[in-house]
């Protein structure tokens, strides 16, 4: 038969890979253990995009990488991986394959373990991609307090801007996503996790620094340092002025928050900020953080996973520990990572992040 190409469909592909034997015995009469590490040499290929990436995490040679990549495919005789591509791309065989090969990897791991030691216990692992402004600190209390509870499975935390977030779940290379305002599509299934007080932050020498609270009326022709205007953030503080009826003057736009302090701390303007990420600079006497008169602006965060993909159960135990009564309202002692520019989708970026400074860049916002 020849090779299927992504145009096929899979109702053709399952019946051609149905039709072909499965030979699982060698000259020794064992069944060689490699036939599942291709199948995770394969998954992490998906995941990273990369040859090199996946030999990394395996701990053998690209080349080896290659070879088991090429054999998978020529055993099924499908092409899995678009290599014209960079990043490296699965064709659409490719990916039905990828989500097939991370149940049966999960479900064989599990077995294994319920067989050797007599009792069910989480293995597996589970992929986490979160917005910079979750904070490092708080995601590593979860992590840590995960890995204590299932020392079998393992964890990863990709930090990466909205939308990115959106695309690492949509592909499927992130099982779970942590962003604020979460929307809710076809394709996704978004789950609330907690709420963050939005407070008025500015210089301790602002007039405002003297108040107990704020109204929005007191922010009326205030120099702001806002959020660039794609972001979910940015259109949510946008219509809560327009609703209050509140004008104020755009000295700057960022996408980051700790961008967002730094022009704050200089004195450029004030901004509307997550309380939780401020407890550093607040302390330090650096910025002064003022609540909203009545205490009813908040930041919603959630967690977004794909809607027609079953969680696997590492990532449903995760899910389940962010939502626990003992860690929903953990928010404080907040610490985020290095946020690059939104062009950048690694977290090992060090950039401060991109924006627009300058009388030349200041619009009015509200009417």
């Amino acid at each position: 038969m020849p090779i299927l190409h992504g145009d096929d469909t899979p109702i053709a592909l399952l019946l051609f890979l149905i039709s072909i034997p499965l030979a699982i015995s060698n000259t020794d009469g064992i069944i060689p253990v490699m036939q599942l590490g291709s199948l995770k040499i394969f998954c992490d290929v998906a995941r990273h995009r990369s040859f090199s990436q996946a030999a990394k995490a395996n701990k053998i040679t690209q080349s080896a990488v290659s070879q088991a990549i090429s054999q998978l495919e020529k055993r099924m005789r499908v092409l899995l991986v678009d290599r014209s591509t960079r990043p490296l791309q699965l064709t659409p065989l490719g990916q039905a394959y990828f989500e097939g090969c991370k149940t049966l990897l999960e479900q064989y791991a599990s077995l294994e373990t319920r067989i050797c030691r007599g009792q069910v216990e989480i293995t597996g692992s589970v992929n986490v991609a979160a917005i910079y402004s979750v904070g490092l600190v708080d995601m590593n209390q979860f992590v840590h307090r995960f890995r204590a509870q299932f020392p079998r499975a393992e964890i990863h935390v990709d930090y990466a801007h909205p939308e990115r977030v959106y695309e690492k779940v949509l592909d499927g290379s992130a099982d779970l996503g942590l962003v604020s305002f979460p929307r809710k599509s076809p394709e996704l299934t978004a789950v609330p996790w907690r709420e963050e007080e939005m407070v008025v932050v500015c210089a301790p020498t602002h007039r405002l620094a003297r108040l107990a609270s704020v109204r929005w009326a007191d922010l009326r022709g205030e120099k702001f340092i806002q959020f660039e205007r794609n972001l979910p953030i940015r259109r949510k503080l946008d219509r809560w002025l327009r609703d209050a009826n509140v004008t104020v003057e755009v000295e700057a736009e960022f996408d980051n928050i700790e961008t967002i302090k730094q022009a704050v701390v200089a004195d450029t303007g004030v901004a509307i900020l997550p309380a939780p990420t401020l407890r550093a600079e607040v302390e330090a006497g650096r910025l002064a953080a003022i609540p909203f008169a009545g205490g009813n602006v908040v930041r919603p965060l959630g967690a977004i996973h794909r809607r027609r993909t079953p969680l696997s159960p590492a990532a449903r135990e995760f899910l389940a520990l962010l939502q626990s009564p003992s860690t929903a309202c953990c928010g404080g002692n907040h610490a985020t990572p290095p946020e690059p520019s939104a062009d950048s989708n690694s977290h090992s970026s060090h950039a401060n992040g991109r924006g627009k400074v300058g009388r030349s860049s200041k619009r009015t916002v509200g009417s």
